[in-house]
């Protein structure tokens, strides 16, 4: 994020000039961001002790469409300063206790809308473009985006025989298995709120060997961004302490069709091949419906 887009630079600057019932809420949120950031304008006045009005008026003197959008630029502030039990605080209320269930199903549903609104296909096509270009596709995720890349890595290597799931178990570990990278490599690093330092500077390290770096995080204010050659948004968002990642699924998924559709023929023959082996070897539930990796009969 530029300096000039963040809330609290903005609050300083404009500072000065602001009213007094403006100054309140300039205040409040310098010093409570995290409590702020998922307030409505009314109950944020209400806290402050100023109108509804006064907050909106507050939203545009900074610069901001209104509330709403003032509101999105705090959240991405915020969100990866936050503790995990100031997670769990700020997200009270954003969960009905009555249903949970219907609740974190529906704000799934919202991720991936509003990843599927705003994604940059030009910037996905590309990026395919790159990965298939590669001699070797290395992918990166670190604590709770291991899951993603896990899985990411897991069908890469049914249909790119030149992928390398990057092992995580230390800082030392991780460039060890990137020693040789080269600008004829991609690396797919994966990295959502709270960021992994060490996915930042794998980032860093592969693009100063001259890799090319497809990055799959949330927003502008990743700092994978700045390091990357293409960089694929996805909604996420937090459900107390837990991460949102419905959304960075559903990219991957589209990601991976993407690849296996170049290479059709080829995937068709390796998972011929496979589901021999596994037949052999007895590797699935032989009441299982037999069939591709991808659950449906192969021809």
């Amino acid at each position: 994020m530029k300096r000039s887009e963040d809330v609290l630079y903005r609050i300083k600057t404009k500072f000065p000039k602001l009213s007094k019932g403006q100054k309140r809420l300039a205040t409040y949120i310098t010093e409570h961001y995290d409590k702020a950031v998922y307030l409505t304008a009314s109950k944020l006045g209400k806290v402050v002790g100023v109108s509804e009005s006064t907050v909106v008026r507050f939203a545009i003197e900074l610069g901001y469409e209104g509330y709403p959008s003032m509101q999105r630029a705090l959240e991405e502030l915020v969100k990866n300063k936050l503790t995990a039990v100031q997670r769990m605080e700020v997200s009270q209320g954003r969960v009905d206790p009555e249903r949970p269930l219907g609740s974190v199903l529906q704000m799934d549903m919202e991720n991936i809308k509003a990843t599927l609104e705003n994604v940059n296909e030009q910037t996905f096509r590309d990026a395919v473009q790159a990965i298939l270009a590669a001699r070797r596709i290395y992918i990166l995720g670190i604590r709770s985006c291991s899951v993603l890349a896990n899985f990411l890595g897991f069908y890469m290597n049914l249909i790119q025989e030149n992928t390398r799931l990057i092992s995580t178990n230390s800082a030392s570990e991780t460039f060890e298995q990137m020693l040789t990278i080269s600008e004829e490599d991609v690396i797919i690093c994966i990295s959502f709120p709270r960021y992994s330092k060490r996915t930042v500077r794998a980032a860093e390290f592969a693009k100063s060997r001259g890799a090319k770096v497809v990055s799959i995080t949330d927003s502008d204010v990743s700092p994978l961004v700045s390091v990357s050659d293409y960089v694929l948004m996805a909604q996420s968002d937090m459900v107390s302490f837990v991460d949102s990642l419905v959304a960075p699924l559903s990219l991957i998924n589209a990601l991976i069709l993407a690849l296996s559709e170049a290479n059709s023929a080829d995937i068709a023959k390796s998972l011929d091949t496979l589901e021999n082996i596994w037949r052999e070897y007895d590797v699935y539930d032989s009441h299982s419906t037999e069939g591709s990796v991808y659950g449906t009969p192969l021809p």
